[in-house]
């Protein structure tokens, strides 16, 4: 009887973490895409696309270096812009807020961000997008 309750229990828990239709797992965050930084001010463009699905929240992580990040701009599929105020002073290992997207779940074409660099660690940051569906 107690393994039916664990098993029974395990079936519900992966219902409600899983989304019906499509069968992806709901609250999991994917890689977006990475980028090496340079040692200036710079911009930079993560490329996404329709097969990395619909999303509804972004976060953003630099490791390796230091980074001012002074702009994102998220454009989506349809063309329209969001404009994310993400002024940050990164360390060489943190990570931005949970940033929500206006309009619901959307396709992103690609993620634009603006940064300079702080040569402190002699060490190029690493800035990776995670989007959640």
């Amino acid at each position: 009887m107690k393994n039916i309750l664990i098993i029974i229990s395990s079936i519900l828990i992966i219902g409600c973490t899983t989304n019906r239709s499509t069968g992806q797992a709901v609250n999991k965050w994917d890689k977006l895409g990475t980028k090496k930084v340079n040692y200036r001010l710079d911009k930079d463009v993560i490329k996404v696309g329709v097969r990395d699905g619909l999303f509804t929240k972004l976060k953003v992580v630099v490791t390796n270096g230091a980074l001012n990040m002074h702009k994102m701009v998220v454009v989506y599929k349809n063309g329209q812009r969001d404009n994310i105020n993400l002024r940050h002073q990164f360390s060489k290992k943190s990570d931005s807020r949970v940033i929500d997207l206006k309009g619901g779940k959307r396709v992103i074409k690609e993620i634009i961000f603006w940064y300079d660099t702080k040569n402190v660690s002699r060490r190029k940051a690493q800035v990776t997008v995670f989007g959640r569906h």
